[in-house]
Protein backbone atom coordinates (compact mmCIF):
# COMPACT_ATOMS: atom_id res chain seq x y z
CA UNK A 1 0.00 0.00 0.00
CA UNK A 2 2.94 2.23 1.05
CA UNK A 3 4.32 1.56 -2.48
CA UNK A 4 1.46 2.36 -4.35
CA UNK A 5 0.79 5.31 -2.70
CA UNK A 6 4.63 6.96 -2.77
CA UNK A 7 4.31 5.84 -6.84
CA UNK A 8 1.02 7.85 -7.11
CA UNK A 9 2.00 11.17 -5.44
CA UNK A 10 -0.53 14.00 -5.98
CA UNK A 11 -0.08 17.57 -4.90
CA UNK A 12 -2.33 19.56 -2.15
CA UNK A 13 -6.17 20.02 -3.41
CA UNK A 14 -5.40 17.64 -6.30
CA UNK A 15 -5.61 14.16 -4.21
CA UNK A 16 -8.15 12.99 -6.46
CA UNK A 17 -6.75 9.41 -7.30
CA UNK A 18 -5.67 9.06 -3.62
CA UNK A 19 -9.36 9.97 -2.20
CA UNK A 20 -11.04 7.37 -4.16
CA UNK A 21 -7.65 4.62 -3.44
CA UNK A 22 -8.82 5.44 0.32
CA UNK A 23 -12.25 5.49 -0.04
CA UNK A 24 -12.19 1.84 -1.69
CA UNK A 25 -10.01 0.85 1.62
CA UNK A 26 -12.38 2.06 3.80
CA UNK A 27 -15.39 0.18 1.55
CA UNK A 28 -13.38 -3.37 2.50
CA UNK A 29 -13.61 -2.41 5.78
CA UNK A 30 -17.00 -1.72 6.10
CA UNK A 31 -16.44 1.80 7.11
CA UNK A 32 -19.09 4.07 6.28
CA UNK A 33 -17.30 7.59 4.96
CA UNK A 34 -18.34 10.59 3.61
CA UNK A 35 -17.08 12.58 -0.02
CA UNK A 36 -17.22 16.51 -0.66
CA UNK A 37 -18.09 17.63 -3.79
CA UNK A 38 -16.34 20.91 -3.28
CA UNK A 39 -12.60 19.18 -2.60
CA UNK A 40 -10.59 16.25 -2.28
CA UNK A 41 -9.99 14.48 1.77
CA UNK A 42 -12.07 11.35 2.92
CA UNK A 43 -13.61 11.04 6.56
CA UNK A 44 -14.40 7.38 7.87
CA UNK A 45 -16.68 7.17 11.20
CA UNK A 46 -16.72 3.80 12.88
CA UNK A 47 -19.26 2.72 15.97
CA UNK A 48 -22.26 3.62 16.35
CA UNK A 49 -22.13 5.41 20.34
CA UNK A 50 -21.70 8.76 20.87
CA UNK A 51 -18.71 9.01 23.59
CA UNK A 52 -15.96 9.50 23.20
CA UNK A 53 -15.28 10.42 19.82
CA UNK A 54 -11.61 9.84 19.35
CA UNK A 55 -10.06 11.23 15.93
CA UNK A 56 -7.41 9.77 13.76
CA UNK A 57 -6.25 12.19 11.44
CA UNK A 58 -3.52 11.30 8.08
CA UNK A 59 -2.46 14.27 5.89
CA UNK A 60 -2.04 12.69 1.90
CA UNK A 61 -0.49 15.15 -0.41
CA UNK A 62 2.42 15.37 -1.89
CA UNK A 63 5.09 18.31 -2.42
CA UNK A 64 5.67 19.69 -6.04
CA UNK A 65 9.61 19.18 -6.65
CA UNK A 66 12.47 18.40 -9.44
CA UNK A 67 13.15 15.10 -8.64
CA UNK A 68 16.58 14.05 -10.79
CA UNK A 69 15.87 16.60 -13.69
CA UNK A 70 12.18 16.06 -13.63
CA UNK A 71 9.47 18.06 -11.47
CA UNK A 72 7.13 16.34 -10.32
CA UNK A 73 4.01 15.14 -7.29
CA UNK A 74 6.74 13.93 -4.94
CA UNK A 75 5.89 12.23 -1.44
CA UNK A 76 9.18 13.49 0.61
CA UNK A 77 7.17 14.39 3.92
CA UNK A 78 5.97 11.14 4.38
CA UNK A 79 2.84 11.51 3.73
CA UNK A 80 1.85 8.47 1.96
CA UNK A 81 3.16 6.85 5.30
CA UNK A 82 0.73 8.53 7.15
CA UNK A 83 -2.27 7.42 4.72
CA UNK A 84 -0.53 4.01 5.14
CA UNK A 85 -0.78 4.05 9.02
CA UNK A 86 -3.85 5.09 9.38
CA UNK A 87 -5.56 2.51 6.87
CA UNK A 88 -3.50 -0.14 8.91
CA UNK A 89 -4.60 1.12 12.25
CA UNK A 90 -8.11 0.72 11.58
CA UNK A 91 -7.83 -2.76 10.14
CA UNK A 92 -5.43 -4.09 12.61
CA UNK A 93 -8.33 -3.00 15.27
CA UNK A 94 -11.19 -4.70 13.18
CA UNK A 95 -8.61 -7.98 13.25
CA UNK A 96 -8.08 -7.70 16.72
CA UNK A 97 -12.30 -7.80 16.89
CA UNK A 98 -12.63 -4.49 18.87
CA UNK A 99 -15.63 -2.54 19.04
CA UNK A 100 -15.47 1.27 19.86
CA UNK A 101 -16.75 2.39 23.13
CA UNK A 102 -17.42 5.18 21.15
CA UNK A 103 -17.22 6.53 17.72
CA UNK A 104 -13.26 6.34 15.49
CA UNK A 105 -13.65 9.06 13.23
CA UNK A 106 -10.78 9.28 10.38
CA UNK A 107 -9.61 12.14 8.70
CA UNK A 108 -7.65 11.71 5.77
CA UNK A 109 -6.72 15.53 5.38
CA UNK A 110 -5.76 17.21 1.76
CA UNK A 111 -3.26 19.89 1.27
CA UNK A 112 -1.22 19.93 4.32
CA UNK A 113 1.68 21.24 2.65
CA UNK A 114 -0.37 24.63 1.86
CA UNK A 115 -1.41 25.14 5.85
CA UNK A 116 -4.96 25.18 4.47
CA UNK A 117 -6.19 21.43 4.65
CA UNK A 118 -6.78 21.79 8.33
CA UNK A 119 -8.89 24.58 8.14
CA UNK A 120 -11.21 23.03 5.53
CA UNK A 121 -12.20 20.17 7.28
CA UNK A 122 -12.55 22.43 10.56
CA UNK A 123 -14.96 25.33 8.51
CA UNK A 124 -16.82 22.01 7.30
CA UNK A 125 -17.88 21.02 10.78
CA UNK A 126 -15.39 17.72 11.22
CA UNK A 127 -14.64 18.47 14.27
CA UNK A 128 -17.74 19.51 16.42
CA UNK A 129 -17.98 16.46 17.65
CA UNK A 130 -14.27 15.00 18.43
CA UNK A 131 -13.57 14.64 21.78
CA UNK A 132 -9.69 13.70 21.00
CA UNK A 133 -7.24 13.34 18.16
CA UNK A 134 -4.23 11.45 17.41
CA UNK A 135 -2.23 12.32 14.45
CA UNK A 136 1.60 11.21 13.61
CA UNK A 137 4.44 12.26 11.34
CA UNK A 138 7.79 10.53 10.61
CA UNK A 139 10.73 11.84 11.99
CA UNK A 140 14.28 12.58 10.62
CA UNK A 141 17.01 10.43 11.60
CA UNK A 142 18.62 14.05 13.52
CA UNK A 143 15.82 14.23 15.54
CA UNK A 144 15.13 10.35 16.73
CA UNK A 145 16.03 7.02 15.39
CA UNK A 146 14.39 3.72 14.24
CA UNK A 147 12.75 2.02 17.21
CA UNK A 148 12.08 5.24 18.85
CA UNK A 149 8.82 7.25 19.20
CA UNK A 150 8.09 10.86 21.05
CA UNK A 151 4.31 10.98 22.55
CA UNK A 152 4.04 14.16 20.84
CA UNK A 153 6.21 16.90 18.34
CA UNK A 154 6.43 20.94 18.97
CA UNK A 155 6.03 22.35 16.08
CA UNK A 156 6.81 26.11 16.25
CA UNK A 157 4.22 28.50 14.39
CA UNK A 158 5.19 28.96 10.31
CA UNK A 159 3.72 31.59 7.76
CA UNK A 160 4.32 31.87 4.16
CA UNK A 161 4.27 35.87 2.08
CA UNK A 162 3.77 36.61 -1.25
CA UNK A 163 5.02 39.82 -2.81
CA UNK A 164 4.60 41.96 -5.95
CA UNK A 165 6.67 44.86 -6.54
CA UNK A 166 5.39 47.46 -9.37
CA UNK A 167 7.96 49.86 -10.23
CA UNK A 168 8.32 51.66 -13.98
CA UNK A 169 9.95 50.22 -16.94
CA UNK A 170 13.15 52.31 -19.04
CA UNK A 171 15.79 51.76 -21.12
CA UNK A 172 18.84 50.61 -19.23
CA UNK A 173 20.78 53.23 -20.49
CA UNK A 174 18.88 55.56 -18.84
CA UNK A 175 18.02 53.72 -15.76
CA UNK A 176 17.14 57.29 -13.87
CA UNK A 177 14.09 57.25 -15.60
CA UNK A 178 12.85 54.30 -14.72
CA UNK A 179 11.76 52.42 -10.99
CA UNK A 180 14.01 49.06 -11.08
CA UNK A 181 12.08 46.66 -8.88
CA UNK A 182 15.26 44.44 -8.62
CA UNK A 183 16.55 47.03 -6.64
CA UNK A 184 13.78 46.97 -4.15
CA UNK A 185 14.09 42.85 -3.52
CA UNK A 186 17.66 43.96 -3.11
CA UNK A 187 16.32 46.49 0.13
CA UNK A 188 13.26 44.03 1.03
CA UNK A 189 15.59 40.62 1.14
CA UNK A 190 18.49 43.02 3.27
CA UNK A 191 15.42 44.41 5.62
CA UNK A 192 14.22 40.81 6.29
CA UNK A 193 17.64 39.72 7.58
CA UNK A 194 18.19 42.76 9.95
CA UNK A 195 14.98 42.57 11.75
CA UNK A 196 16.16 42.12 15.22
CA UNK A 197 15.21 38.30 17.17
CA UNK A 198 15.18 37.31 20.30
CA UNK A 199 17.66 34.89 20.89
CA UNK A 200 15.82 33.06 23.71
CA UNK A 201 13.28 32.00 21.36
CA UNK A 202 13.68 30.03 18.05
CA UNK A 203 12.79 32.20 14.91
CA UNK A 204 13.82 33.14 11.11
CA UNK A 205 12.53 35.28 8.38
CA UNK A 206 14.17 34.76 4.44
CA UNK A 207 13.34 35.10 0.76
CA UNK A 208 13.07 31.97 -0.42
CA UNK A 209 11.69 33.46 -3.83
CA UNK A 210 12.61 36.00 -6.28
CA UNK A 211 11.63 36.73 -9.98
CA UNK A 212 12.16 39.81 -11.85
CA UNK A 213 12.92 41.22 -15.30
CA UNK A 214 12.11 39.58 -18.89
CA UNK A 215 14.08 38.50 -21.93
CA UNK A 216 15.85 41.35 -22.47
CA UNK A 217 18.96 42.36 -20.21
CA UNK A 218 18.64 46.03 -21.55
CA UNK A 219 15.24 47.15 -19.75
CA UNK A 220 14.85 48.57 -16.47
CA UNK A 221 12.45 45.63 -15.01
CA UNK A 222 8.65 47.08 -13.41
CA UNK A 223 7.45 43.86 -11.89
CA UNK A 224 8.60 41.33 -9.59
CA UNK A 225 7.11 38.70 -7.20
CA UNK A 226 8.86 37.16 -4.30
CA UNK A 227 7.87 34.80 -1.13
CA UNK A 228 9.04 34.72 2.44
CA UNK A 229 9.04 32.13 4.95
CA UNK A 230 8.74 32.95 8.35
CA UNK A 231 9.01 30.65 11.52
CA UNK A 232 8.87 31.18 15.22
CA UNK A 233 8.51 28.16 18.09
CA UNK A 234 5.70 30.40 19.77
CA UNK A 235 2.88 31.85 18.52
CA UNK A 236 3.29 35.26 20.70
CA UNK A 237 6.69 35.55 19.12
CA UNK A 238 5.00 34.67 15.85
CA UNK A 239 3.05 37.58 16.02
CA UNK A 240 5.75 39.95 16.70
CA UNK A 241 7.43 38.99 13.91
CA UNK A 242 5.23 39.30 11.60
CA UNK A 243 4.31 42.98 12.68
CA UNK A 244 8.05 43.84 12.43
CA UNK A 245 8.17 42.13 8.96
CA UNK A 246 4.94 43.65 7.32
CA UNK A 247 6.41 47.36 8.47
CA UNK A 248 10.11 46.51 7.19
CA UNK A 249 9.36 44.71 3.70
CA UNK A 250 6.84 47.86 2.66
CA UNK A 251 9.46 50.79 3.82
CA UNK A 252 12.43 48.73 2.10
CA UNK A 253 10.11 47.89 -1.13
CA UNK A 254 9.09 51.78 -1.22
CA UNK A 255 12.56 53.44 -1.16
CA UNK A 256 13.33 53.75 -4.04
CA UNK A 257 9.61 54.94 -5.62
CA UNK A 258 8.22 51.12 -6.24
CA UNK A 259 4.69 50.26 -4.88
CA UNK A 260 4.67 47.07 -2.55
CA UNK A 261 1.70 44.43 -2.27
CA UNK A 262 2.28 41.73 0.35
CA UNK A 263 -0.33 38.51 0.90
CA UNK A 264 0.02 36.25 3.99
CA UNK A 265 -0.96 33.20 2.03
CA UNK A 266 -0.61 30.09 4.99
CA UNK A 267 -0.21 30.94 8.51
CA UNK A 268 -0.06 27.56 10.80
CA UNK A 269 0.37 27.66 14.52
CA UNK A 270 2.86 26.35 17.09
CA UNK A 271 2.14 23.19 18.61
CA UNK A 272 -0.09 23.81 22.21
CA UNK A 273 1.23 20.34 24.60
CA UNK A 274 -0.91 18.00 26.25
CA UNK A 275 0.20 16.38 29.39
CA UNK A 276 -3.02 13.93 29.54
CA UNK A 277 -2.95 12.89 25.93
CA UNK A 278 1.01 12.37 25.90
CA UNK A 279 1.15 10.23 29.27
CA UNK A 280 -1.65 8.25 27.15
CA UNK A 281 0.22 7.72 24.15
CA UNK A 282 3.33 7.05 26.17
CA UNK A 283 2.43 4.36 27.96
CA UNK A 284 1.51 2.64 24.21
CA UNK A 285 4.92 3.53 23.28
CA UNK A 286 6.23 1.65 26.15
CA UNK A 287 4.58 -1.29 25.53
CA UNK A 288 5.07 -1.24 22.14
CA UNK A 289 8.65 -0.37 22.03
CA UNK A 290 9.80 -0.68 25.39
CA UNK A 291 11.46 2.17 28.14
CA UNK A 292 14.27 2.95 25.94
CA UNK A 293 12.10 3.25 23.05
CA UNK A 294 10.23 6.62 24.67
CA UNK A 295 12.18 9.62 23.69
CA UNK A 296 11.29 13.76 24.48
CA UNK A 297 8.70 15.37 22.33
CA UNK A 298 11.45 17.38 19.61
CA UNK A 299 11.07 21.06 19.69
CA UNK A 300 11.12 21.61 16.08
CA UNK A 301 11.13 25.03 13.68
CA UNK A 302 9.07 23.57 10.95
CA UNK A 303 5.18 24.12 10.57
CA UNK A 304 2.25 21.32 10.86
CA UNK A 305 -1.67 22.64 9.96
CA UNK A 306 -2.30 19.73 12.33
CA UNK A 307 -2.46 22.34 15.64
CA UNK A 308 -5.06 24.59 13.87
CA UNK A 309 -7.00 22.10 15.44
CA UNK A 310 -6.38 22.83 18.97
CA UNK A 311 -6.25 26.30 17.96
CA UNK A 312 -9.61 26.95 16.64
CA UNK A 313 -11.45 24.31 18.63
CA UNK A 314 -9.93 25.00 22.37
CA UNK A 315 -11.59 22.29 24.12
CA UNK A 316 -10.47 19.78 21.58
CA UNK A 317 -7.49 17.46 23.25
CA UNK A 318 -4.81 16.59 20.40
CA UNK A 319 -1.22 15.52 20.35
CA UNK A 320 0.68 14.22 17.51
CA UNK A 321 2.87 10.86 17.59
CA UNK A 322 6.66 11.42 16.65
CA UNK A 323 7.99 8.10 15.23
CA UNK A 324 11.38 7.71 14.40
CA UNK A 325 12.19 5.94 11.06
CA UNK A 326 15.75 6.79 10.80
CA UNK A 327 14.05 9.40 7.53
CA UNK A 328 17.19 10.94 5.87
CA UNK A 329 18.81 13.20 4.27
CA UNK A 330 15.75 14.93 5.57
CA UNK A 331 12.12 15.94 5.43
CA UNK A 332 11.45 17.51 1.65
CA UNK A 333 14.52 16.31 0.73
CA UNK A 334 13.53 14.75 -3.03
CA UNK A 335 15.39 11.62 -2.53
CA UNK A 336 13.98 11.38 1.41
CA UNK A 337 13.91 7.70 2.58
CA UNK A 338 13.33 6.06 5.86
CA UNK A 339 13.11 2.71 7.02
CA UNK A 340 9.96 0.62 6.22
CA UNK A 341 9.74 -1.31 8.87
CA UNK A 342 9.01 1.92 11.40
CA UNK A 343 5.25 1.73 9.07
CA UNK A 344 4.68 -1.46 11.83
CA UNK A 345 5.62 0.24 14.77
CA UNK A 346 3.26 3.46 13.62
CA UNK A 347 0.27 1.34 13.26
CA UNK A 348 0.89 -0.76 16.77
CA UNK A 349 1.25 2.90 18.20
CA UNK A 350 -1.60 4.24 16.69
CA UNK A 351 -3.88 1.31 17.40
CA UNK A 352 -3.03 0.59 20.81
CA UNK A 353 -3.39 4.39 21.86
CA UNK A 354 -6.79 4.95 20.25
CA UNK A 355 -7.87 1.73 22.48
CA UNK A 356 -6.35 3.41 25.22
CA UNK A 357 -8.27 6.96 24.72
CA UNK A 358 -11.27 5.33 24.14
CA UNK A 359 -10.79 2.82 27.76
CA UNK A 360 -9.61 5.98 29.72
CA UNK A 361 -12.19 8.29 28.44
CA UNK A 362 -14.88 6.41 28.13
Amino acid sequence: MYQFLHNNAEISWEEVETTKFIKNELEKLSIPYQLFDDQTGIVGVWGKENNPVIGLRADMDALWQQVKGEWKANHSCGHDAHTTILLFTLRCLKELGQEPKGRIKCLFQPAEETGAGAISFINKGLLDDVDYLLGLHVRPIQEMRFGECSPAIYHGAAASFKGKLYGMQSHAARPHLGINVIDSLTAINMAIRSIPLNPIIPASAKMTFAQAGGKNFNIIPDYAEFGIDVRAQTNEAMEQLISRLESQVKLAGEANGARVELELLSDMPAARPNKSMEEIVAKSIKEILGEKGLVKPPVTPGGEDFHYYAKVKEQLQTTMIGLGTDLQPGLHHPDMYFQLESLLHGIKIMALSTVKLMEEKQ
